[in-house]
């Protein structure tokens, strides 16, 4: 019995050997009715497994038997008992991680038996060992075993790529093309190409790929193959020259202009070249499309928002243009108008499901053009509707301080608390989300407390630690402050905030100002375009007296953000330097921007300036 149970479990997992002869069958396993010598459904039945069903290779892949060339060409090997303790210990020694005895004993009983299924086995034993060369000798014998197999071709050609023996995969990668159907001809070329890409010898590839296609320069798609193969190897110039040749042949190609325009180095050309084969050709959805994607990575919004309306005007329902027009309009602070978009996003979303899209994005941002319009109970509808997910935690933090704006930072608290959090990512984020409700509300000693419970929990969290340290020096707890400041620096000695906020505290408190400029150096040195250190660094060369120093690097500061805090530093060093006029204009926008900042209120207070 126990044999029995064993041989059938032998051909369900390996489906090795499937061919055994009757007198072998009756010999070895009278109570196992077993018939597998025609291409029928076979019932395997035992006294402790029950029926079974079992299936030829052929039925497997839905073939018939004169399509199936590989089962055609099977062995008769006779399951001795020899082989069947060979093949057992193969697999017990795989399962031990002992992948060489199991591979070599796959490898021998293959040549032994011609079965090339063993051989596939032992591919498969190599390759998920991460033995590259001994995959490619397998699989080179499981070809050779089963010469019409395409799923050994397949194998075969990519380990060839993938080893750099182009050579070996040209004939076959000749006879495919030869052999292959007029009007399929093109679409493999294209795979010809993509499996090329794989190769680590860039040039050599698109040599083969020159080769193998040069009976067939008459196909537009040889032309864009060529292209993204040169494309692939640095060839510039050749990617362009065959991408061209492809759009002449075929002017009204969108996939030709797509990689001309990719092909084309300076983006201002590409987009000339997309918006003249639209203009000529108006219904090209995927130009159209692939050219407001660029417009918005070019950050050209109003452009994009054109094009996104013309692909909505085409088609009223498409996601991708409800969305991206959404999220424009946000951007352009056109609310009404992103709001109309974003809420028939997520209606067509709601009639056509697809789990490739979240609404969790959409729903955050018509929560915030609520918030905005101060319609609480709104984005607060909003906030609810997401689900657990990618944006699940967001939502709930963000849930929480529309809460603590009304005033009811219990309930905020509360609503944190009930959020279900695993992991210590996921629970430092709730811990800094409460810290900062109850620090925006000055309740400064309860977010200290706050954050102390969590650093007892996660003491080298790095983000606990920064914000304890802020929190700490708001509260005036200096040695605190610089205490967990100086910890991130060990545990993270390039996080550039941490050396910032010491640095930019001393130089605020104007006390240890050598010591302040070395810290705010290190921290420009890892984030050189950073424009709060940028202000940092323009502030301690105020402190030094440096300043000239001091204005250009506020000055740079303010080119990259236009920020208040930003603005009343670069006003007091002009202020100081007798730029007066410069200095009270300066301060008057920032005022216009947020005329509660406590720096510009505090400065203008110390140097007794009524704007």
């Amino acid at each position: 019995m126990k044999n029995i149970l064993l041989i059938v479990t032998l051909l369900l997992v390996l489906s090795a050997c499937a061919s055994v002869s009757q007198q072998s069958q009756t010999a070895q396993q009278p109570q196992t009715a077993i018939q597998s010598t025609d291409n029928t459904p076979s019932s395997v039945t035992t006294a402790e497994t029950g029926p079974i069903r079992t299936h030829t290779v052929a039925q497997r892949a839905g073939a018939t038997p004169s399509e199936s060339k590989e089962e055609d060409s099977l062995p008769k090997t006779e399951l001795t008992e020899e082989l069947l303790y060979k093949l057992l210990a193969s697999e017990f020694a795989f399962q031990r991680g002992d992948w060489q005895s199991a591979y070599v004993t796959d490898m021998a009983a293959a040549q032994q038996t011609r079965d090339p299924r063993l051989a596939k086995r032992a591919a498969e034993i190599a390759l998920s060992a991460k033995q590259a060369d001994e995959a490619l000798n397998a699989v080179r014998l499981w070809r050779s075993l089963a010469p019409n197999s395409d799923e050994a071709a397949q194998y075969y050609l990519s380990f060839v790529v993938l080893s750099d023996n182009l050579a070996e995969a040209k004939p076959i990668l000749e006879q495919r093309l030869k052999e292959a159907r007029p009007q399929t001809r093109g679409l493999l070329a294209f795979q010809m190409q993509r499996l090329l890409s794989r190769a680590k010898d860039k040039a050599a590839a698109f040599t083969l790929l020159e080769e193998v296609l040069a009976p067939y320069l008459d196909m537009t798609e040889s032309h864009l193959a060529l292209a993204q193969g040169a494309f692939a190897a640095g060839d510039n110039e050749r990617a362009r020259r065959e991408a061209q040749l492809a759009l002449k042949a075929k002017p009204d190609s969108e996939i030709a202009v797509l990689a001309l325009a990719q092909v084309t180095p300076d983006k201002a050309e590409a987009n000339r070249i997309i918006s003249s084969f639209i203009a000529k050709n108006p219904k090209a959805r995927e130009v159209r499309l692939a050219y407001a994607r660029n417009l918005v990575e070019e950050k050209q919004f109003a452009a994009a928002r054109a094009q996104f309306e013309a692909l909505l005007k085409e088609q009223p329902q498409d996601l991708t243009s409800l969305y991206a027009l959404g999220v424009l309009e946000v951007q352009a602070n056109d609310l009404p108008s992103a709001e109309k978009h974003l809420t028939s996003y997520l209606n067509v979303l709601a009639a056509n499901p697809d789990d490739e899209r979240d609404p969790s994005q959409a729903q955050l941002l018509l929560a915030q053009i609520a918030e905005d319009r101060k319609d609480t109970d709104g984005a607060l509808k909003w906030l609810s509707q997401i689900e657990p997910g990618e944006n699940y935690l967001t939502a709930q933090i963000k849930r929480a301080q529309i809460i603590a704006k009304r005033g009811d930072i219990v309930g905020a608290r509360k609503a944190l608390h009930d959020t279900t959090v695993s992991g210590e990512r996921e629970e430092s984020q709730m811990l800094l989300a409460e810290a900062q409700l109850l620090r925006d509300a000055n309740r400064l000693q309860e977010s200290l407390e706050v954050l102390k419970a969590g650093l007892k929990k996660f003491p080298e969290n790095t983000d606990l630690l920064y914000d304890h340290a802020m929190v700490a020096e708001k509260s005036n707890q200096y040695e605190a402050m610089e205490a967990s400041l100086r910890k991130i620096m060990q545990l993270a000695p390039s996080n550039h905030h941490a050396y910032n906020a010491l640095g930019y505290s001393l130089a605020e408190r104007n006390i240890r100002l050598d010591e302040a400029f070395t810290l705010i150096d290190k921290a420009l040195k890892l984030a050189p375009d950073d424009p709060f250190i940028l202000d940092s660094m323009g502030w301690i060369q105020f402190r030094l007296g440096k300043l000239k120093d001091a204005e250009a690097s506020l000055r740079r500061a303010y080119e990259l953000r236009p920020d208040v805090e930003i603005a009343a530093h670069l006003g007091e060093v002009l202020w100081v330097k007798g730029q007066k006029a410069d200095a009270q204009k300066l301060w008057r926008d920032a005022q216009t921007k947020d005329p509660q900042n406590d720096t510009l209120k505090s400065t203008l207070a110390r140097l007794n300036v009524n704007l």
